[in-house]
């Protein structure tokens, strides 16, 4: 049975389409379902099925959906093991949203020159979330903000940014006290359930500021584009650009706050070990391109 065919079945199932899972494999719609037809030969079931404008999988393609995925796990793992001296084989990794701007584009860039038999899937998200998906074995590594708990010793944390913490208002506001906003204009809360939320949570229950909340959102371009509109202030970490265009917006330092500690985690023992080791490097080698420009 053929490695390659079956991951198809896997990009098919977890995309939910043959247009986007050909663009993932490289491939044309045709080719993509050309491995389907043959591996369904091979099983003797459909797998998947149209339903509207997706693709899902049949109940036979779910009865084999995790076989599936262990096969193909093992076969990039006998990949990797079998070329330790080289760089090839694919990692997984989680990246939060703010890091998949700001930071993933110079980090694949430079694999893409330097390290090109490395594939790196991308599974964006939360940090939490991702941390669970970590755990759980289904990510390689993970890119997130540093978590609220002691980190398991299982686990390698590398610290490769801080974002400090910023009173964002609009140009518009002439107030440029940044405690004196907190105090006393709408506040426009930067989540608190979000790992990247709890370090203003906790400064303003340091300094015993109590802002008069308006909204608390989990995204923070949408809070940098409430801002921009005049419906408040925010208090953010300072991350790294881009920014959503066309705003106007003016950042306050505040005295003694805390950052947002961002940074790449990963098991100690894996079989793609190596493999995650040197994308870590890429990452933090990106990092201090970044805060040297």
């Amino acid at each position: 049975m053929e490695t390659r065919f079956l991951k198809t079945f896997l990009s098919v199932v977890d995309l939910n389409s043959i247009a986007a899972a050909a663009r993932k494999e490289n491939l044309t719609p045709s080719a993509v379902v050309q491995r389907l037809r043959a591996l369904e030969e091979e099983v003797g079931a459909p797998l998947v099925q149209r339903a509207g404008h997706s693709t899902r999988a049949t109940e036979a393609g779910l009865a084999v959906l995790d076989t599936a995925r262990r096969l193909v796990e093992a076969a990039e793992s006998m990949q990797g093991l079998a070329n330790q001296n080289e760089e090839v084989g694919t990692i997984r990794v989680g990246v939060i949203h703010s890091m998949i701007t700001g930071l993933l584009p110079d980090i694949l860039s430079s694999m893409k020159d330097s390290r090109p038999g490395i594939t790196v899937e991308v599974l964006p998200g939360q940090s939490s979330d991702i941390y669970v998906k970590l755990g759980e074995g289904d990510l390689d590594a993970a890119i997130i903000v540093e978590p609220p708990f002691a980190i398991p010793k299982t686990f390698v944390w590398h610290e490769v940014r801080r974002d400090p913490l910023v009173v964002l208002t609009s140009t518009q506001e002439e107030e440029t006290n940044p405690l004196t906003l907190l105090r006393h204009a709408p506040f426009i809360r930067y989540d608190r359930k979000n790992w990247g939320g709890r370090p203003g949570d906790q400064y303003l229950r340091r300094i015993k500021m109590n802002p008069k909340e308006k909204y608390e959102l989990d995204s923070l371009e949408a809070i940098a584009v409430l801002v921009d509109r005049g419906l408040g202030i925010s208090l953010v970490p300072d991350w790294l650009p881009p920014w959503p265009e066309g705003l106007s917006l003016r950042k306050l330092p505040l005295p003694d706050a805390p950052g947002r500690g961002v940074g790449i985690l990963f098991p100690h023992l894996t079989s793609n070990e190596r493999l995650v080791r040197i994308f870590a490097e890429e990452t933090r080698s990106a990092a201090r391109k970044k805060a040297a420009t």
